[in-house]
């Protein structure tokens, strides 16, 4: 696996590759790999040539200048899992690198930003969005790697990709837990074994909710009550549950087909966020 640091060195080593023909699978990361990461990498390495993966704490999609400060930083054992999983190729920028000074160009992929994880954090996926259009730009990947936890940023990079014109294809995959049912994140380990514990109590709710539609339910608000019951602890701040439309992102009023269940909740200070996808049989 070969580290590069800069925009030229990795222009090179993309230029390199597209000229042999090769085909290129990229999986953008803040670092702090966990296994989630892991299975993106190794999807990438089975389908692609030349496997691509970014490690870069993007300043812009923080509104909170203290979650950016306490984000995990994890270098060197990024690395090595990173290479153990397939990578052949690891850029490292720097902030500077990427927003120079002087820089003053941002994407915003507008309606679908404005709800949930886009009203909780404003600015959010506008930095997302700019990010993701720099590096599909310089890595220029035949497909591209996403984890359905992040349901949303994944539906909002793929209209950015139709949008713009991009030749990418985007993959989401699917969520990896842990034992309790809580959606792997770099965040987690924030919490403490019992704010683990009680984390699973996001997902439990989710998966009541998604029995009820199968089961007849075809109220949301109705839905939406049995999930919050479920998540009973004091300790749980609800920040959303929300059953909505998988292209719109809008809420529906009436579940009649394929839905999401969105929900996001902080528990000891630590922002969870969590997804099921169902459909009303």
């Amino acid at each position: 696996m070969k580290t590069v640091r800069s925009v030229a060195a990795l222009r090179s080593e993309i230029r390199n590759a597209k000229r042999r023909g090769k085909t290129i699978g990229f999986v953008p990361t803040m670092g702090a790999l966990h296994a989630g990461h892991l299975k993106l990498i190794q999807t990438a390495r089975r389908r692609n040539d030349l496997v691509v993966v970014s490690l870069f704490v993007n300043p812009i999609q923080f509104n909170n200048p203290k979650d950016l400060k306490s984000y995990p930083r994890t270098g060197q054992r990024d690395r090595i899992l990173a290479r153990a999983a397939g990578a052949d190729l690891l850029f490292i920028p720097s902030v500077r690198a990427l927003y120079p000074d002087g820089f003053q160009t941002f994407v915003e992929v507008t309606r679908l930003s404005k709800r949930w994880e886009g009203a909780a954090r404003p600015g959010h996926f506008q930095g997302v969005a700019t990010v993701v259009a720099k590096l599909f730009n310089l890595v220029q990947p035949t497909e591209a790697y996403f984890g359905r936890k992040d349901a949303q940023q994944a539906r909002l990079v793929r209209q950015m990709v139709l949008d713009l014109n991009f030749p990418v294809r985007v993959r989401a995959l699917g969520t990896v837990r842990e034992s309790g049912g809580l959606a792997l994140s770099s965040r987690n380990r924030r919490l403490s074994p019992g704010g683990r514990r009680l984390a699973g109590q996001l997902h439990a709710a989710l998966q009541e909710g998604r029995g009820l539609i199968k089961w007849g339910f075809r109220r949301p608000e109705r839905v939406i009550a049995r999930m919050r019951r479920r998540v009973s602890s004091k300790r749980i701040r609800i920040e959303y549950l929300a059953i909505v439309d998988p292209g719109t992102l809008e809420p529906v009023r009436r579940i009649t087909g394929p839905v999401w269940l969105l929900g996001a909740v902080r528990i000891e200070g630590v922002r969870l966020i969590d997804n099921l996808t169902c459909s009303a049989p």
